[in-house]
């Protein structure tokens, strides 16, 4: 099998990892790829969001599965175009991808499945945003409507900011609080059965002890010592399949990875947000505990043969990454500083890095090149060895004024006993 994979971040990285330990396939390209993905892949220089393009390196390739890894790739209807070349692809068209693109679509589709959700509501003015915050009222939750690469969400007690974030989105959903832990479910979807992989847990504020700005994510684990027995049947049977059920009803069938985030309140599951595509950092910990053939398995999504009674078989142990990030991430992160000591953190037992936010020079020097710029994975027998291995690893990297969490699943750890 031959997979051309979309992107250039951490989560493309750890695909094209997994990809290329799938004994079933043979070659992995990734468009456009990064210094890490081209240690296990042929990178092609090429704009992800141009459908002309990538269906046309797909043809040349002679790819029997595309992998798409941004929500922008989605929205820009490269999975239509692929589909209508005949080429696999897992990833949903944007129709279906609107579950992520607009958060509104997404409430009007939980809404009609029964979906159990935050009471929400859409606002256009500043009127309405000012009604909805009374309403619901502090914390106050302000999700832009449309695509934000993950940092589209603000959660303050601080009410001009909430405005403030509302004004500068435009149409936003405003919502209640959901109090209780976070999950992140992944389920692949072939467009009317989906199967659930191992819930994982991120870390979205930029500093320890969930302070700071929102981020993309600054870690996660796997597996979650703490969770219930049966809250993944449970989300699968409340939230996930009522979900695609509904996108099937509506003809807009959903093909590709449904991300499910999670509270689980004292009220029950309620869905955060759903994502069309694999989460980042929650796709480097789920994919290292994976033993099923990766390439397979997505492939079975895409030409719509999924079993709805198999389940993927996972190696024992824990996983931990931990997000190394820019100076000034958040809001705006330094690039050109060059990265240092990644074969010593290479060396570290249970460690490896994935890159997700880097560029060579021309003298060959490995340079930050985004927010978040490496994502240092740990495993190990339990979730404490597995952090050990992760900072370990991240103690022998050198970045100019890069920052990270240190309690990455640090409670979680001292659970898993």
């Amino acid at each position: 099998m031959r997979v051309l994979v979309l992107g250039s971040g951490g989560r493309e990285h750890a695909l094209a990892r997994a990809l290329h330990r799938d004994p079933v396939v043979t070659a992995v390209h990734c468009a456009p790829g990064n210094p890490g993905t081209a240690e296990v892949a042929d990178n092609h220089a090429l704009d992800p969001t141009d459908p002309t393009a990538v269906t046309e390196l797909a043809g040349r390739l002679r790819a029997d599965l595309v992998v798409v890894g941004p929500e922008v790739v989605l929205m820009a209807g490269v999975g239509d175009a692929l589909r209508r070349a005949g080429i696999p692809c897992f990833g949903p068209d944007r129709a279906a991808a609107r579950i992520e693109g607009s958060k509104a679509f997404a409430k009007e589709i939980m809404a009609a499945a029964r979906v159990p959700t935050a009471q929400a509501r859409v606002c256009e003015t500043s009127a309405q945003v000012d009604e909805a915050l009374d309403t619901f009222g502090p914390p106050f939750v302000v999700k832009d409507d449309g695509l934000a690469a993950g940092k589209g969400v603000v959660v303050t007690a601080d009410r001009e900011a909430a405005a403030a974030h509302a004004a500068a989105c435009g149409r936003v959903v405003i919502e209640e609080f959901l109090d209780g832990p976070e999950v992140s479910l992944f389920a692949l979807c072939d467009g009317e059965h989906a199967v659930p992989l191992l819930p994982a847990q991120d870390f979205k504020r930029a500093y320890d002890g969930d302070e700071g700005p929102n981020t993309g994510g600054m870690g996660a684990y796997t597996p979650l010592p703490w969770a219930p027995d049966g809250l993944v049947d449970e989300i699968m049977a409340t939230v996930v399949q009522p979900a695609v059920d509904e996108l099937r009803r509506r003809e807009t069938p959903y093909v590709g990875v449904l991300y499910a985030g999670l509270a689980l309140t004292s009220a029950g599951i309620r869905v955060v947000e759903f994502n069309a595509r694999f989460g980042d950092p929650e796709t480097q910990v789920v994919l290292d505990r994976l033993a099923t053939p990766l390439g397979t398995l997505l492939q079975s999504c895409a030409i719509g043969g999924l079993d709805p009674a198999s389940r993927p078989e996972w190696r024992p142990g824990a996983a931990v990454t931990v997000v190394v990030a820019a100076e000034g991430y958040p809001d705006a992160p330094v690039k050109g500083d060059e990265i240092t000591g990644l074969a010593e953190a290479a060396k570290v037992e249970g460690a490896y890095v994935l890159h997700a936010g880097t560029k060579t020079d021309a003298d060959g020097r490995l340079l930050a090149n985004g927010g978040r710029v490496l994502n240092v994975v740990g495993t190990g027998d339990t979730l404490a060895t597995a952090r050990t291995a992760a900072y370990a690893a991240v103690a022998e990297i050198g970045l100019r004024a890069s920052h990270h969490r240190t309690d990455i699943a640090l409670q979680a750890a001292e659970s898993d006993i």
